[in-house]
């Protein structure tokens, strides 16, 4: 297994919420200090870590690591 750490931005365009391209980080950490940055551009940031199962393709429920902003509904809290 691997943990995979996450940064989902999004953007507001009209009223709809438009994601970025997700961006990797190295560690959890990372990925907390890559969401504060993006906040401040960004409607809303999402970031979160995942544990995957290279050989099966299997993945364990995601870790919320940060809520910043507006996101669109559907997210794990």
């Amino acid at each position: 297994m691997v943990v995979a750490y996450i940064v989902q931005g999004f953007q507001l365009r009209g009223r709809k919420l438009t994601p970025d391209q997700p961006r990797t980080a190295k560690t959890a950490e990372d990925a907390v200090i890559l969401a504060e940055r993006m906040a401040t551009t960004r409607a809303g940031v999402f970031a979160f870590s995942q544990a995957v199962d290279i050989e099966t393709d299997t993945y364990d429920e995601p870790k919320v690591l940060a809520r910043l902003g507006d996101l669109p509904p559907g997210l794990p809290e």
